[in-house]
């Protein structure tokens, strides 16, 4: 084993908090960066060493790959983790931390560049024998293939961004006088986003449910699952509520469904933490792969809730070469809840940076805040508005419900605008309460 003793976090806010912790709790030490803007973050005051790389916005900082990478050998620090967005799945990045011998925590650049390319990935899986939604086999290479695979396949179809992520470069395509523009303007919007315009088109699920599951897997060959995670609350592809269980799967499926992430996991030789996203259909009782996420994500918290294992902590131990407990030994019981709590007005999601003037976390059993604000914290403009998870578990969905209104109500942000009041409104939903919703659900009401 070879035993990893300074870790260098490549991200902030709340996460670059929340891995703080774990590796200090591990024994090891954490070294931050930070941007001029995030001077006054609580992780900067909490870490063995925190060092300044560049300006407030992140392609001054959090981007720049040569200023990590020499904090890094200025703080001599062994590891990098990378958390999620910005650099996580960057495999430029990972081939750059190999060069300089610096252990990148996270999986190998091969099996993030299986991954990375959604139609790339799409066919991967399809030869693996995972089921994927019908569509292109690859990249749509003209109109004229879009408008005779559209034809197949049926309409709705949904054009997506091979590149792309967070909803961008996507359209969905009722008829097909429709499609030829829809195409364009997804192409423009993956061009400015992504640099890249490659297309690829798969049939729409109209009412499905998204599904996700945690895998772990070692350097030994083992994978093993920490079961699944209904991300359906969502807004323009944006996750807002999470929840694991998720209880609209039977037993058999939801077994066929975590066998076929760990058969996928395999099939690429993972290493480290990921997920694999489905779409469920209610109607039918199936589910399709989408894509595979080669990093940490937000909602991993309620996976931690229902096992007791600390994802951060494994990933750190898989990447010093540690084996995986066996699957027989991860024991998921109860219900977690996680509401992302975003700086956003919540009737119009519009950002609201400012001052927090008076700021109480909840407190109480199973319940945990994720966050790296406090009073007197200035939310900066230049990054992503997310400034905390409120996260609780019990022993049955209704308990977690109503775990999760009492905190809600004891959880004070005063002086900034935050979703707190959607989600308020979510918990009294008798649609949500009952568990009839899917991924349009907000975008319909």
């Amino acid at each position: 084993m070879r035993e990893i003793k300074r870790i260098l976090i490549a991200n902030r806010g709340e996460i670059a908090l929340r891995a703080l912790r774990t590796i200090q709790e591990m024994g090891k030490e954490a070294v931050v960066v930070h941007s001029t803007a995030d001077k006054d973050a609580l992780y900067v005051k909490y870490a063995d060493a925190s060092i300044c790389i560049g300006g407030a916005r992140s392609s001054e900082s959090y981007l720049h790959i040569p200023a990590i990478i020499t904090a890094c050998e200025i703080s001599e620090a062994d590891a990098i983790f990378p958390g999620y967005g910005f650099l996580s799945e960057n495999q430029n990045f990972v081939e750059i931390c190999e060069k300089h011998n610096i252990k990148f925590i996270g999986p190998s650049v091969e099996a993030m560049a299986l991954m990375s390319d959604k139609s790339k990935a799409k066919q991967m899986m399809m030869r693996a024998g995972i089921p994927v939604v019908p569509g292109s086999d690859g990249a749509i290479k003209d109109m004229e293939m879009a408008k005779k695979l559209a034809s197949e396949i049926g309409y709705p179809v949904i054009i997506k961004a091979a590149a792309g992520g967070g909803g961008r470069g996507m359209r969905v395509v009722e008829k097909e006088e429709d499609l030829e523009k829809s195409f364009w303007s997804a192409e423009s919007e993956a061009m400015s986003a992504f640099g890249d315009g490659t297309m690829y088109m798969e049939k729409y699920i109209s009412n499905p449910r998204h599904i996700e599951v945690q895998v772990l897997g070692d350097e030994y060959g083992n994978v093993i699952h920490v079961g699944e995670r209904d991300c359906s609350m969502q807004r323009r592809h944006q996750k807002l509520i999470e929840e694991s269980p998720a209880v609209i799967l039977d037993d058999e499926t939801r077994a066929q469904l975590h066998q076929t992430a760990v058969n996928a996991a395999k099939a690429i030789g993972y290493t480290g933490a990921g997920t694999f996203e489905f779409l469920y259909d209610q109607r039918d009782n199936k589910f399709y792969f989408i894509e595979m996420n080669t990093r940490l994500q937000v909602e991993h918290c309620v996976s931690e809730m229902c096992s007791g294992l600390d994802l951060i902590e494994w990933m750190i131990r898989i990447s010093q070469g540690e084996r995986l407990p066996e699957q027989k030994d991860i024991k998921l019981s109860g219900h977690s809840i996680e509401c992302r709590i975003t700086a956003e007005d919540p009737k119009s999601f519009t950002p609201n940076p400012g001052k927090i003037t008076k700021y109480v976390a909840p407190g109480g059993r199973n319940v945990r805040m994720d966050s790296h604000v406090y009073e007197g914290y200035s939310v900066p403009p230049y990054y992503d508005s997310m400034i905390g998870k409120l996260i609780v578990h019990d022993i049955d969905r209704n308990r977690a419900i109503a775990k999760m209104k009492v905190a809600l109500d004891e959880l004070i942000i005063q002086g900034i605008k935050t979703t707190k009041d959607f989600h308020i409104n979510m918990m009294n939903n008798d649609d949500f309460i009952n568990n009839l919703y899917d991924t349009n659900y907000l975008a319909k009401h």
